[in-house]
């Protein structure tokens, strides 16, 4: 999906972490989200795309989605994981 010299270079465009590749089982949680239309970004929008995969920052806070084979690095579209435990075991 994306190469080990890309993924080297790629940091957060929010405080220049490093990003590393999400788990699939953070990207199954994440794709149950959205189809239930539960997953909203930091910009308060509901995602409404699946994820191919996901960048996550270093503290473990935020993915930013990769969408069709491609990292979407806007700090709006980051998605937040405070919470996350508890949106999935509410449904």
């Amino acid at each position: 999906m994306i190469s080990k010299e890309l993924l080297e270079i790629l940091v957060c465009p929010d405080d220049r972490t490093p990003l590393t590749l999400a788990d699939q089982v953070l990207v199954a949680k994440l794709n149950h989200l959205v189809a239930a239309g539960q997953l909203k970004n930091r910009a308060g929008e509901v995602v409404e795309r699946p994820l191919d995969g996901g960048l996550l920052r270093s503290d473990g806070t935020a993915v930013y989605p990769i969408i069709d084979g491609i990292p979407i690095l806007l700090i709006d579209e980051a998605i937040p994981l405070d919470g996350l435990a508890q949106e999935c075991a509410e449904d």
